[in-house]
């Protein structure tokens, strides 16, 4: 089946998949603000207050869920901070009061949150946290950008008339291919490291495909290192029988790494990119 030019083969590859929701999820950002909507707009009454600390505190005894929307005001996720200073440190609770009123007050002026809120930095603290939740989500791309060629792969995988749970699997352990059709995977070495998982496992009649996925547009150390793991992965399932290494990569970040990544093509059959895929090499390679 392999004719082709490892360099012909490389120049095909992407600068990027990203689609239109890699960039910001905003149905995410919106849900999260609107589960602490209600809270935010109580703490709006405290905007451009002239005695802050007293309305607050007047504000925690009657609201005290108010608390749970604080950390998001500091682009934390969490319902515990810590801090610390010559003063002492303290663990804060979001999720219910575990400090006295006047801690949490100190919490906000050292914070800076009573300055944000009285002197009118922000007007509202709804849109305030809507921005915030932004920023958050933009920290999310890269395990978004990690999903897109799986979910490509997966896109051909299904156009190719594989069924999940029936005919293709997502996220299969080497335990549970071994369970499920009584293969002996244990040639599949783990190097000292967490048990192998594919991300998807195609089985037909003849066969069963593990495949891994990844897309990278920009260099780095990582990539020699994937391509000499799954050129050792690749030589590994040759001595088994019924078992077949199946890998879809892309992403012009492999220029920097194009001789770890022409030794792994060298030796290894089943190596595939975007262009193969548009190709249909589904159709032709899970038989």
């Amino acid at each position: 089946m392999k004719s082709r030019v490892f360099d012909e083969w490389l120049s095909e590859f992407r600068n990027s998949i990203s689609d239109y929701k890699y960039y910001i999820d905003f149905e995410k950002v919106h849900r999260n603000v609107d589960e602490i909507k209600v809270e935010l707009n109580i703490l709006n009454s405290l905007i451009g207050s002239k005695n802050i600390e007293s309305d607050f505190e007047a504000l925690l005894e009657r609201y005290p869920e108010v608390l749970k929307c604080i950390p998001l005001l500091l682009a934390v996720r969490a319902n515990e901070i810590y801090a610390m200073d010559g003063d002492g440190e303290f663990t804060y609770r979001f999720d219910r009061q575990n400090l006295s009123v006047e801690q949490y007050k100190i919490f906000m002026r050292k914070t800076g949150l009573f300055d944000l809120i009285e002197n009118h930095v922000v007007n509202n603290l709804v849109d305030y946290a809507t921005g915030v939740e932004t920023g958050l989500d933009s920290n999310g791309r890269k395990n978004r950008g990690g999903h897109l060629m799986e979910d490509l792969v997966e896109s051909y995988i299904v156009k190719a008339g594989f069924i999940k749970d029936e005919s293709y699997f997502k996220e299969m352990y080497i335990h549970q291919i071994t369970d499920k059709w009584e293969i002996d995977l244990s040639a599949i070495s783990n190097q000292g490291k967490m048990e192998k998982r594919f991300d998807f496992v195609i089985k037909t009649d003849n066969m069963i495909y593990g495949i891994e996925t990844n897309f990278y547009g920009s260099g780095g150390s990582k990539l020699n290192e994937t391509a000499r793991s799954y050129k050792t992965l690749a030589l590994e399932t040759d001595t088994i029988d019924g078992f077949t290494f199946v890998w879809f990569t892309d992403g012009k970040g492999w220029t920097s790494a194009r001789h770890n990544l022409e030794e792994t093509f060298d030796v290894m059959e089943h190596i595939y990119s975007i262009n193969d895929l548009e190709s249909d090499i589904i159709k032709e390679v899970f038989v």
